[in-house]
């Protein structure tokens, strides 16, 4: 069994997505016949960087999902979690680089462990625009005073979308649930 099962419905959707997908890039691709090889260029890169990080990525997911009991990830991420949920989600995204599709798989593992929704979106966000090396380059470069100020911000509306988005989902989850079946 997968860690991950997908019903038949959500992978048809993926499949209709990437043909749609495919075919937007075949009519930009005969307006724009100049852009070609640049597109097929870039497409054949990014394919590479994937197939080399992909695979990495899954064998960490799954040691994650083996190795880590879901029990910590609820006491330290879950919905009881709090403030200390807040700032591990911030410390855990903000620490690795690396692209930000590296992190999905993470997330999603996060959330069949059990960890909050607000967790996870600051883990992604943080992951997404809180690097410890980004911050000092822009550190060395814009100064103190526009790292420190541009980081406090960025933590504050962080955690404000993320319990935003959190309470969102969770009334619409609520919904479905009282919808009678």
């Amino acid at each position: 069994m997968t860690p991950f099962p997908r019903p038949k419905k959500k992978i048809g959707r993926d499949w209709l997505i990437f043909f749609l997908i495919f075919i937007a890039t075949i009519i930009v691709l005969w307006i724009f016949p100049q852009k070609k090889q640049t597109v097929i260029h870039i497409s054949w890169r990014y394919f590479l960087e994937m197939i080399i990080i992909l695979p990495a990525i899954m064998v960490i997911i799954g040691l994650f999902t083996t190795w880590i009991p879901k029990e910590m990830i609820k006491k330290y991420l879950g919905k009881a979690s709090g403030i200390k949920g807040f700032g591990l989600s911030l410390l855990l995204g903000a620490l690795p680089t690396g692209p930000l599709y590296i992190a999905f798989p993470i997330a999603v593992a996060l959330r069949q462990k059990g960890a909050r929704i607000a967790n996870i979106v600051i883990f992604l966000s943080a992951w997404a625009c809180i690097k410890i090396p980004q911050e000092m380059v822009e550190l060395q470069f814009l100064g103190l005073k526009f790292m420190g100020s541009r980081l406090i911000l960025t933590i504050i509306l962080i955690t404000i979308m993320a319990l935003f988005i959190e309470l969102i989902i969770e009334r619409v989850e609520k919904r479905k649930n009282d919808l009678p079946a």
